[in-house]
């Protein structure tokens, strides 16, 4: 009978079973299930660090729809507003409309670059901190201990058989957990709404249909991947841990046990000597309070999203054995071999990676804040009127209609004076808007505003298809937009 050989890291080792049982119930039993993790609470530098970005994170989502922005009479008041109604974008004192959608894009760039480069200084920083799925996990782990205790009370009222102490424990956590996925979805609408306005009409039943579907979907979400899935979102879910690597090199910092330091582990009593050993005292605490239930002692993992909870865990360990702290800290793979090698140590935060992603990241922020002080307030869209082609007019001069489409991103009205030029001849008509000789049209605030017109050009200008530009400028001001079209005329007789 033929034999396979599996191999994993449970204690048993290897395990030897019949081929053709490969995928029988007795083979699917070897790959481990998800084990509950019951994270305990650690105190130091990185766990404050972690709360003052959980709460500064919190607020700026639930907050920021709330913020009123004086724009003037007419206009949306709130600071942060996507209008789909409209077709805005207002962030503060930024209005930003559909055919500058490039700056969404160069928001997204930036994001990458910053993640790239942080990255490439302290590892999964942004995995540790700032993403979501941390942020959210971080206040239901909070929800949940404030409940039912820390990692030994949990431990043992999951053990426990059911009671009414225990019913309510979990009712309790669970109706809270499902009123803060409750809040995020409805936070999150309230950026394409005004948020006031919505909130009554979401309570009294007025609100349109998409907004409690999209409440409905964030409430589910957020409460599964916070509330039941969170280490397995990030090992199973998410890309970044598998695409980190490019972005880092051997002089990357990241969560390390210096195993040069701990090795030989082993347990410690007051009073015996340290020579011989390593400072681990293998009390495993850095384990206990690892939100994804790793072992830091293993080396690089795909798990681990540096959210550095076990140095602080590891340094209060120390502490109370007397011993220097840094056992596992941030370090590098260069550091490690230095040690190794007896020379000393050092951050080299500095290096062509990390000064490119600085560079990369410098040049689209300028790039963006120079488009955005220097944009234009006025636009011009112009359509050419297909059929017919052109019309022939009794002197033999042909005419070409037109459309245009006025834009401006202002709060007042402008009067704009309508030019043609780059064919000779050419002129426009439009007796309605005709002005002390020149063409002038009223442009209503922060619209877009449609003209109809005639360009005329004399028959001398011969067939086919000629180039020519529109131009607008705001009387004012004197800013300008232009836009191209093509004026099509047919053989002279």
């Amino acid at each position: 009978m033929t034999k396979v050989t599996l191999i994993d890291n449970r204690p048993n080792g290897e395990h030897n079973i019949d081929a053709r049982a490969v995928n029988s119930k007795e083979a699917r039993e070897l790959y481990q299930k998800r084990a509950q993790i019951y994270p305990k609470l650690a105190h130091g530098f990185f766990r404050n660090l972690k709360w003052a970005a959980m709460i500064v994170l919190l607020a700026i989502y639930y907050i920021t729809p709330w913020i009123r922005w004086d724009r003037g009479v007419g206009r949306p008041d709130q600071a942060v507003l996507v209008d789909f109604e409209h077709g805005r974008f207002y962030f503060f004192f930024i209005e930003l409309w559909p055919q500058e959608v490039y700056y969404i894009t160069g928001l997204l760039v930036l994001a990458s670059l910053g993640i790239f480069l942080s990255s490439a200084l302290f590892g999964r920083v942004w995995c540790g901190y700032a993403c979501p799925q941390t942020v959210w996990t971080d206040l239901y782990i909070y929800v949940e201990r404030l409940i039912e205790g820390d990692r030994n009370a949990r431990m043992r009222l999951d053990k426990a058989p059911m009671s009414l102490e225990k019913a309510g424990k979990k009712l309790s956590k669970h109706a809270i957990w499902l009123l803060i996925a409750a809040a995020t979805g409805g936070a999150w609408v309230f950026y394409f709404a005004d948020a006031p306005v919505l909130f009554f009409d979401i309570f009294a039943g007025r609100a349109a249909a998409t907004a409690y579907i999209s409440i409905a979907v964030l409430t589910f979400t957020t409460y599964t991947l916070a509330g039941m899935m969170r280490e397995q979102v990030c090992t199973y879910m998410c890309p970044w841990p598998r695409i980190q690597g490019a972005m880092m090199d051997k002089d990357a910092l990241s969560v390390t046990y210096r195993a040069d330091r701990g090795e030989q582990r082993g347990p410690h009593k007051k009073g015996e000597s340290w020579e011989g050993r390593g400072d681990c005292i293998d009390c495993r605490q850095c384990v206990a309070v690892c939100p994804q239930g790793i072992d830091i002692r293993d080396g690089d993992q795909l798990e681990c999203i540096n959210c550095a909870l076990c140095i602080d865990a590891c340094d209060d360990i120390m502490r109370k054995v007397d011993r220097p702290t840094g056992l596992i800290a941030y370090d590098s793979y260069a550091n490690q071999t230095r040690r190794a090698q007896g020379k000393v140590a050092n951050i080299r935060l500095l290096r062509p990676r990390t000064i490119l992603y600085g560079i990369l990241f410098a040049f689209v922020g300028l790039l963006m804040v120079y488009g955005l002080a220097t944009r234009q307030t006025l636009d011009l869209n112009v359509i050419r009127d297909r059929s017919p082609p052109f019309v022939r007019l009794a002197d033999g001069s042909f005419r070409n209609d037109y459309a245009l489409k006025l834009v401006n991103m202002t709060n007042s009205n402008r009067r704009l004076v309508i030019e043609v030029s780059g064919l000779e001849g050419a002129r426009l008509l439009a007796p309605a808007l005709e002005s002390e000789g020149a063409v002038v049209a009223n442009a209503g605030a922060d619209g877009v505003t449609n003209v109809r017109m005639h360009v005329v050009v004399p028959n001398s200008v011969g067939g086919g298809s000629h180039r020519l530009t529109f131009t607008i400028r705001d009387l004012e001001s004197g800013e300008t937009a232009t836009s191209a079209s093509a004026f099509l005329a047919g053989e002279a007789p």
